[in-house]
């Protein structure tokens, strides 16, 4: 049996439209959202934003951010320093702080129905965790590190890194099992990870202090 086709039923090269950046107030890009109208990314000690239509830089925010980056349709949510910081993003103010369930081993953040979705880089595991506690209420495993995370028309996707390649996989949200996998091209890594809601991913570049927006591949129909 080929080991390959038991891991994806699809591989196929990721399609790059668009390359943001580099921003040079950002040592890396971490995490990654999409409010909307702006792309918001964090770059270490900043949570920066800009306009994906013309790529011109927007607000930032002086908050903590060294990961994972989400937003519900009116609050951000940024992880930094081993915590999960809800954020007002009209006034920068920070309104709640729980815990991360990886203790600063944290890496993506996306917020679906209710819940917040957290990734751990060298765990290699994806939480659903409660946002009012950070408690956790279930895991998936994955065979890679991971990066981003993020939920789009109930497909669950999630960024991933080991050594210098990367890819974008479409798992399973019951049992973590890989659907489909887009891959990079080789150096080219993906940190943070969210969706505009629709046929793109905003994918963060890491130290090239980038984001790509990528075409996410829709499901057949039969």
């Amino acid at each position: 049996m080929d080991k390959t086709r038991t891991e994806a039923e699809e591989t196929q090269p990721a399609e790059i439209l668009r390359e943001y950046g580099p921003f040079d107030a950002a040592s890396r890009v971490h995490g990654v959202t999409y409010d909307g109208a702006s792309v918001w990314f964090a770059g270490g000690e900043k949570l920066q934003s800009f306009d994906p239509a013309s790529g011109e830089p927007g607000r930032t925010l002086d908050i903590p951010c060294d990961a994972g980056t989400a937003f519900d349709g009116r609050y951000l949510f940024q992880l930094g320093e081993g915590l999960i910081r809800k954020i007002d993003p009209g006034t920068g103010q920070v309104l709640k702080t729980v815990p991360a369930p990886g203790q600063g081993g944290d890496s993506g953040l996306t917020w679906a129905e209710g819940f917040l979705w957290v990734g751990q880089f060298r765990g290699r595991v994806i939480h659903q965790i409660d946002p009012e506690t950070g408690a956790v209420l279930r895991t998936l495993e994955s065979k890679r590190f991971v990066t981003g995370v993020t939920w789009v028309e109930g497909e669950l996707w999630h960024g991933t890194m080991e050594g210098d390649s990367s890819d974008i996989r479409r798992i399973d949200p019951k049992d973590g099992r890989v659907l489909v996998r887009l891959t990079l091209p080789e150096g080219q890594t993906v940190s943070g990870l969210e969706s505009d809601g629709g046929d793109i991913f905003y994918a963060g570049g890491g130290a090239s202090r980038t984001v790509r927006a990528v075409r996410r591949p829709r499901r057949s129909r039969r």
